[in-house]
C-alpha cells in the first residue's frame, strides 16, 4: 500500500503465537492528530509499547498469545480514522489464528482511543486504556462483560486524566467491570512510575483473559 506521497507504507503484527493459548493480548500504540508520515518500528510511540507486551509474556506464559501492532501512519488522520482500520485488520488476522479466543485490547493515548472505540467488536472482552486520548462524540460501548482498566498520570499535559475519569464513569454505567487508577505525578510518557504502569497492566490483563 501507498501512503499519499506515494511511499509503500505497510501495518505489520510482531509478538508471541504460541500454539495453544487462552486469550489474546493486541498492543497498540500511540501517535498524533494528523500524520501521514511512515511509522517504523523503532520510532517512539512503538517501542514505547514494548515492555507493556514482555510484562503480560512474563507473567502469562504460552497461556496468553501477545502481538503489537505497527500502524501504518503516525496519526489519526481526521474522519479516515487510519488506526482503526490497521487495527480492524489485525483483529481479523487474530481471529483467522485464533478464531473466538477472548482478546484484549492494550492501548496508549491514541492506541487508548482505538481501543475504547473497538470495544465492541466481536470477541474483545477486556479494554486497557493507558493516559488514552479521549474526545466527546467518540462511542463508549460499555456493557455487562467488559473489563476495562483506566490508567492515567495526573500530571500529564498531553492527554487529560479528568476526561479519563468521565470515560471510566459512562463505560461503568453502562454496565462494564471498570477499574479507574490515577498514576500520581506521571506524565504522559509513563516514565516516571514505569514499573507500576507495566506490573499493573500485565495482572490485569492476564486476570481477565485467564478467568
Amino acid at each position: 500500500m501507498k501512503d499519499p506521497l506515494g511511499r509503500l507504507v505497510a501495518h505489520d503484527l510482531r509478538g508471541t503465537m504460541p500454539d495453544s493459548p487462552e486469550g489474546v493480548a493486541l498492543v497498540l500504540h500511540g501517535g498524533g492528530e494528523r500524520g501521514f508520515g511512515p511509522m517504523p518500528w523503532w520510532e517512539g510511540p512503538v517501542l514505547r509499547m514494548r515492555p507493556f507486551a514482555r510484562a503480560i509474556e512474563k507473567r502469562a506464559g504460552d497461556r496468553i498469545a501477545v502481538v503489537r501492532l505497527k500502524n501504518r501512519y503516525f496519526g489519526w488522520n481526521g474522519p479516515e480514522q487510519t488506526p482503526l482500520t490497521d487495527t480492524r485488520w489485525a483483529l481479523d488476522r487474530i481471529r483467522e489464528r485464533y478464531a473466538g479466543l477472548p482478546v484484549a485490547l492494550i492501548g496508549h493515548s491514541m492506541g487508548g482511543r482505538v481501543a475504547t472505540h473497538l470495544a465492541g467488536e466481536p470477541d474483545v472482552t477486556t479494554v486497557v486504556g493507558l493516559a488514552p486520548w479521549v474526545e466527546e462524540g467518540d462511542p463508549r460501548p460499555g456493557r455487562p462483560g467488559l473489563r476495562v482498566l483506566l490508567m492515567h498520570g495526573t500530571a500529564d499535559r498531553t492527554t487529560d486524566p479528568r476526561r479519563t475519569k468521565r470515560l471510566a464513569d459512562e463505560l461503568r454505567a453502562k454496565g462494564a467491570d471498570v477499574t479507574w487508577r490515577p498514576i500520581d505525578g506521571d506524565i504522559h510518557g509513563m516514565l516516571r512510575h514505569a514499573p507500576t504502569w507495566h506490573r499493573e497492566v500485565a495482572e490485569f490483563v492476564t486476570a481477565s483473559l485467564l478467568r
